[in-house]
């Protein structure tokens, strides 16, 4: 019996993964037919690619989650069910996107703030309980508490799109991350969210397959988006659900992501661009010019786009792994995210200027890299 249950709980998540992978092979096999909509072409500032690449590969994320739906039990449903539906102006808006390349960041920024909002609405669940004194104070109204919710989903969703640059970097990153948040349910007894978290790290594995290292397909904005989404949610339900737990486990969870993006929004404002204006000055494309060049100075592109997103795994496999460790402890958990940020900043300005905590300005090493 117990065997027979390991096998039904495990069901859903082989489903999504094997749907995930089928519908992604699909999509390679007739790419002649939607490559006029579907190919990233590899010219542009943040295109490091050599050929032309599907983008599209949030479809198959996306439906290897239904397939996964239409097998759980029905309280699974009832919990994933608005999450699904509240992702519609993410994903959607990502996914037009990536086939007609033509919706600003501004829409896509409205439009995955206000999935936020409907998952908020559907569920009930809120951020309400930072244990920062005042915000805590405001979040205790309703409205307030509701908009607090929807900019930290919008922001993930927006965080894990800033991170999906090389082959693997994105997908290996939200496995890491869905499955810190199962251990972090599992920590709680809260088995309904292991269970949807390991569907949806199953899901994006599905696509990671032909992902890395070939680089055959791009999760794209619409993948981005909707796991990034999900992702946020599952964060919010997380310490909704469950008291104990503390409401900086998720956010350590993301770390790397979201430090990414505050970062780069940063330093666009200090150069005077706009923050959603495209530039190569990420960690993970610096990363890839200082390190993974130097270490393999006679690889393909391929190659080098392929371990560049090994060696920023890490990365999110610290930090989960402190939010893991220190689910239900807050002190710890900000001391971790402060130190994340220090190390984020001290590696990126050794990777800029070439040494450590310089106040030069970096005139033409950054201008370089434009």
């Amino acid at each position: 019996m117990i065997f027979q249950n390991g096998i039904e709980s495990a069901l859903p998540a082989l489903v999504a993964a094997g749907v995930s992978l089928v519908v992604t092979l699909a999509l390679l096999l007739t790419q002649r037919w939607h490559a006029h909509l579907s190919l990233d072409q590899d010219s542009g500032i943040q295109k490091f690619h050599t050929q032309a690449t599907p983008r599209v590969g949030g479809l198959p994320v996306l439906v290897g989650v239904l397939a996964a739906w239409t097998l759980m039990p029905a309280k699974l449903q009832t919990l994933l069910t608005p999450m699904l539906l509240a992702a519609i102006p993410a994903f959607g808006s990502g996914f037009i996107e990536d086939i007609t390349k033509t919706v600003g960041v501004r829409t896509r920024l409205v439009c995955t703030i206000g999935s936020g909002v409907l998952a908020s609405l559907l569920t009930g669940y809120s951020v309400a309980n930072t244990g920062v004194w005042g915000l805590d104070w405001l979040l205790s109204f309703g409205l307030m508490s509701l908009l607090f919710t929807a900019l930290s989903i919008g922001t993930m969703a927006n965080a894990i799109n800033m991170i999906d640059g090389f082959n693997g970097l994105s997908a290996g990153s939200l496995i890491i991350m869905f499955v810190g948040m199962a251990l972090i349910a599992a920590g709680a007894g809260d088995q309904d969210l292991v269970l949807l978290s390991l569907v949806l790290a199953s899901a994006v594995l599905g696509f990671a397959v032909l992902n890395w290292p070939m680089g055959k397909i791009f999760l794209g904005d619409g993948g981005a988006y909707f796991a990034g989404f999900v992702l946020g949610w599952i964060g919010v339900a997380l310490t909704a659900r469950n008291p104990g737990i503390s409401s900086w486990a998720p956010i350590m969870v993301c770390a790397y992501p979201v430090l990414e993006l505050f970062f780069s929004i940063a330093r666009r404002r200090q150069r005077r661009h706009s923050p959603g204006q495209a530039d190569r000055l990420h960690l993970h494309s610096l990363v890839r010019r200082r390190i993974t060049g130097f270490l393999l100075p006679r690889a393909s592109a391929l190659s080098l786009n392929s371990v560049t997103g090994v060696l920023m795994w890490p990365a999110s496999l610290l930090s989960t792994t402190w939010a893991v460790v220190y689910a239900k402890d807050s002190t710890f958990l900000v001391v971790g995210l402060v130190a994340s940020g220090l190390i984020y900043h001290l590696f990126y300005q050794m990777l800029v200027r070439f040494k450590w905590g310089s106040k030069r300005c970096p005139g033409e090493l950054i201008e370089q890299d434009r």
